[in-house]
């Protein structure tokens, strides 16, 4: 069974001062918390090094290297574009990133859950990027239906806690749901709390483009049951001028993302259990 390298501060500082060497008076500082998928380091006032922690990470770093920088000045809000791509060395086995550091905290519920001004910025966010007209490019989103067994048998697992009519009605139902018939869109994918910067109370900026691709929008509705309310998820709806079966299929991913993290990290982590609860129960809402 293949094992995930240890990463830690001195390997970080080797990889930088040996490939990049105009950035190795900078000190480095590992980042708490950071995502499932990459330690995070801040080099220097300017700077952040992320290197994937396993292998489902490792195309990350040099799909946003081209991308985002084609992005950002198409988007309202800041994204973290990429300035260097490291090599594999010293025993970490893949590509890994510099990037600009995006000042900002974590968005949260208590925050902005409320906010309707958040609502409308997060819909001109994905308009924009929906509507963003670059070349077609090999970076396909999953359809909705590749979740269908893992879902199902999260379902099983979390069924106690939620109501196994209720989370299978919804899922039927989002399968069910005409498929998207425009043309494909570009999608964050992954697009969640967690990955929305606020600075003065305001959205700032949107990171972590590791499912950036081009398929369905409704995958990036997930938005909507993470961080916003009943009442400004109606805002949120408005401004994007969302369909009903788009809307259904977004339910869709939020409850299948959310069932996902659920069962993998809820047992272990109560910041993880209280988010993914609420995002199932919005979900199921609607």
């Amino acid at each position: 069974m293949e094992t995930n390298p240890a990463v830690d501060a001195a390997l970080a500082r080797r990889l930088v001062d040996t490939q990049f060497p105009r950035w190795a008076g900078l000190p480095l500082i590992r980042y708490a918390p950071a995502g499932s998928d990459h330690v995070i380091f801040r080099l220097g006032a300017e700077l952040s090094v992320r290197l994937p922690r396993h292998a489902g990470a490792i195309e990350q770093a040099e799909k946003e290297a081209e991308w985002l920088p084609r992005l950002a000045p198409h988007l309202p809000l800041a994204i973290p574009v990429p300035v260097a791509i490291g090599d594999p060395d010293f025993g970490y086995p893949w590509p890994w990133a510099v990037s600009r550091w995006l000042d900002g905290e974590v968005a949260t519920v208590e925050a902005l859950s409320g906010s309707h001004d958040a609502a409308v910025e997060l819909a001109g966010f994905l308009t924009a990027l929906h509507r963003f007209d670059g070349e077609t490019a090999d970076v396909a989103g999953r359809p909705l239906a590749t979740r269908d067994t893992a879902t199902r048998a999260s379902i099983e697992q979390a069924g106690a806690a939620f109501g196994v009519a209720a989370l299978t009605g919804l899922w039927d139902s989002a399968l069910a749901a005409p498929a998207w018939a425009g043309p494909p869109v570009w999608c964050h994918g992954d697009f969640h709390t967690g990955n929305l910067l606020t600075a003065g109370g305001r959205l700032s900026a949107v990171i972590d483009f590791g499912g950036l691709g081009i398929g369905d929008p409704a995958c990036d509705l997930m938005i909507a049951f993470t961080l916003l309310s009943a009442k400004t998820r109606a805002t949120f709806r408005t401004a994007l001028g969302v369909d009903e079966a788009t809307w259904t299929r977004g339910r869709g991913w939020a409850l299948a993302t959310g069932l996902n993290a659920y069962v993998t990290y809820a047992a272990a982590d109560p910041r993880v259990a209280a988010q993914t609860t609420r995002q199932i129960t919005e979900a199921l809402a609607g």
